[in-house]
């Protein structure tokens, strides 16, 4: 089992920056993949960004691509997501997830264990 402790988000106006951290805690990220998603009020979880541990390959969603970064710190076992050129959109509760399974990594359903979310606020 991974504890994964997240801090970060907070309010920022529109075309600022945030950085959120994953911090695994028990156990260490090794092996597995690490995503990023984010839910609205009334919305599915959607995907945002994911990142395999061992490689450092990298996936975003086409809704943030290009604004958003998705890194690692092998040493910190830490996981960032960079967040810039934030919109009013990008509004929502993010939540960071291990995946440890074959499956889908675009797919919360996915992933076994998540951070306990933190919400991002973004005003125009």
């Amino acid at each position: 089992q991974v504890q994964l402790v997240q801090s970060g988000g907070g309010l920022v106006q529109a075309g600022g920056s945030l950085r959120l951290s994953c911090a695994a805690s028990g156990r260490t990220f090794s092996g597995n993949t690490v995503g990023w998603f984010r839910q609205s009020p009334g919305e599915e979880r959607e995907f945002v960004a994911a990142i395999t541990w061992t490689l450092g390959n990298t996936f975003y969603a086409d809704s943030v691509a290009g604004r958003f970064s998705i890194s690692r710190d092998n040493a910190k076992n830490t996981v960032y997501l960079q967040m810039n050129s934030l919109k009013p959109e990008d509004t929502a509760v993010y939540y960071c997830a291990v995946r440890t399974r074959n499956s889908l990594l675009t797919r919360a359903g996915g992933y076994d264990n998540w951070g306990q979310g933190t919400q991002v606020t973004v005003s125009s």
